[in-house]
């Protein structure tokens, strides 16, 4: 059984998309129909610019309509999430560390490089949380420690060590020309070349960051656009129970 789906504006199935980009160009009738002859060799029938505005000297943002004829098997669609369906309460999430555990839970998270951003990391740490989703920190069995933003990633270790952390959560919103990836990448290889990559799990998140990339990259999980101090709170628990099941 298949199931294709297409992208639709006014009517379902009619396969309208919008883009947005820049170009550049100088802002201008030039401009507008080389964004157009752009959507149009991307393979969208009736391009169609909507809207135009100036950068900078020499560049000008575009935002255009099309249509496509493309579609994918909704059915043939897999992901892997880092946690499955069953993701814990704040409440349960207690319960099972005060129950599985015996002890708190140390956390410790940062937006570590050149990365000032902390949005990301706070919307899971602080106790205030995000979109009506409590932060770590409100979780009386977790210890949470939340270390803000540019955080070298040594100091991050150094830390997590200091404390006794379980688990390390590492932001990261800057992604022009793939920053976070050297950046994640060298937390991983500094903590291996320490001795200490399976002593923590460890997670990373942020806008362009998802499971199949921290994976790849060789963390626990990845956490990106929709997921909550829920979603990671129930991985590192379910994932320091498997590690003491293991042992046991």
């Amino acid at each position: 059984m298949t199931t294709p789906v297409r992208p639709y504006g006014d009517t379902l199935d009619d396969g309208a998309v919008q883009l947005s980009f820049t170009l550049p160009v100088p802002f201008g009738p030039r401009g507008r129909e080389a964004a157009r002859l752009l959507v149009e060799k991307l393979g969208f029938r009736h391009a169609e610019v909507v809207h135009s505005a100036p950068l900078a000297e020499g560049f000008s943002f575009y935002v255009a309509y099309g249509r496509t004829d493309v579609s994918v098997d909704f059915d043939a669609v897999r992901v892997e999430e880092a946690t499955g369906e069953r993701v814990y309460t704040m409440d349960e999430a207690c319960a099972v560390i005060r129950e599985k555990l015996g002890r708190k839970l140390v956390v410790v998270g940062a937006c570590t490089g050149f990365d000032a951003h902390t949005v990301g990391i706070d919307a899971i740490m602080n106790m205030k949380g995000y979109n009506h989703h409590y932060g770590l920190e409100r979780y009386s069995e977790v210890e949470a420690h939340n270390l803000g933003a540019q955080v070298p990633n040594e100091r991050l270790i150094d830390y997590a060590v200091s404390v006794n952390a379980d688990a390390i959560l590492v932001s990261q919103i800057v992604t022009q020309k793939d920053v976070h990836v050297r950046n994640l990448t060298e937390l991983i290889e500094l903590l291996e070349a320490k001795g200490l990559r399976e002593r923590f799990v460890v997670c990373a998140g942020g806008t362009r960051i998802g499971n199949k990339l921290a994976v790849e990259l060789g963390y626990d999980a990845g956490f990106g656009p929709g997921t909550y101090a829920d979603h990671v709170a129930t991985f590192v628990i379910d994932r320091l129970v498997e590690r003491a099941a293991a042992r046991a």
